[in-house]
């Protein structure tokens, strides 16, 4: 693969390593992802403080303050929070850096993340790095360019570094055996710009997709949303979560909250079972760290195929109902 490496502007500040990760929650539980980027925040020594922002989130800061590295968790509590608003949150992020002169502020490479990195970034005049799967040093950082095809090493000499971690690429810290200790921020939040009116948000009996140890994805080889039914079978069968290509998603097979790939969700399962999926090279970013790949197609030169640990070449109308006959007879 294509190296390089490329030196950002303004000349770093000489002090000791200190980071700040933002915690990405619901309200009552802590994302998953937060978990790899706390590991990831580890590699750089020093202290590790954990922003937790929103209405309401007492629940969230405790399940923190047992997360293993963390040594201190801050608390921001507003009704300026409610819905966790980009121009509210960068607000809280921007006055504990301007009282605690942090060298790195980390958060998920998830929607969440890359909605307020973004602006702090604006705001303290310096270039965000995104989606690192690497840290080489307090300085340097390593992250994939061109749907994965190539790796780019960064050197940064801004005096903080903001950055967007692929959770994918770390393992998970221990959420639990942390002994944080807690301190309620006052913020004095003032935003004017924008306000949080509703969220609708899907509900479902299956795992959530970036966090589902199985994931079965289909593509455009199911022809129609109605085919989808029997990977919804076969995922319950299996206590799986259901994906989908981009293809899938265009076609309006799906909604796009199932997309995998480089435009959607990033995630490395256990296993990862693709049935009608050709392999296009934006959804091989987003799922060829799984564990184990299994590609069921009837196309034998597919792509898939060559990340792919198990392929069985076959028609997915006789394959799929195949698997859940079998699963029922066990």
């Amino acid at each position: 693969m294509l190296r390089t490496v490329r030196k950002l502007t303004n000349p770093a500040l000489g002090r000791f390593a200190s980071t700040l990760v933002l915690v990405e929650h619901d309200g009552t539980s802590v994302n998953p992802a937060t978990l790899h980027t706390i590991t990831a925040a580890s590699k750089l020594g020093g202290p590790i403080h954990a922003l937790v922002a929103g209405d309401s989130c007492q629940q969230v800061a405790a399940a923190a303050a047992q997360i293993a590295g963390v040594e201190k968790v801050l608390v921001s509590e507003s009704a300026a929070l409610k819905g966790q608003i980009s121009e509210a949150v960068s607000a809280v992020i921007l006055s504990l850096q301007a009282s605690n002169n942090y060298t790195h502020i980390m958060a998920n490479g998830t929607v969440y993340g890359k909605n307020i990195l973004p602006r702090i970034g604006a705001k303290l005049d310096v270039a965000p790095i995104s989606d690192i799967i690497e840290i080489a040093s307090e300085n340097t950082f390593v992250r994939t360019i061109y749907a994965g095809n190539a790796i780019q090493t960064i050197e940064s000499i801004d005096p903080v570094k903001v950055i967007t971690v692929r959770a994918t690429a770390f393992e998970a810290a221990a959420s639990e055996g942390g002994t944080a200790s807690t301190e309620t921020v006052d913020c004095g939040i003032d935003n004017d710009k924008s306000e949080f009116l509703q969220a609708k948000l899907s509900k479902s009996d299956r795992p959530e997709l970036a966090a589902a140890s199985i994931v079965i994805s289909g593509g455009r080889g199911l022809k129609n949303g109605e085919n989808f039914e029997m990977l919804y079978t076969l995922a319950d069968k299996m206590g799986a979560a259901v994906g989908a290509s981009r293809a899938a998603v265009d076609a309006g097979y799906v909604p796009s909250d199932l997309q995998v790939g480089q435009t959607g969700k990033m995630i490395a399962p256990d296993l990862y079972i693709a049935v009608g999926i050709s392999g296009a090279i934006q959804h091989l970013a987003g799922m060829k760290d799984s564990k184990t790949i299994v590609a069921i197609n009837k196309d034998g030169e597919a792509p898939i195929f060559q990340v792919s640990d198990y392929g069985l070449v076959d028609d997915l109308f006789k394959a799929v109902p195949e698997m859940i006959s079998s699963i029922e007879q066990q």
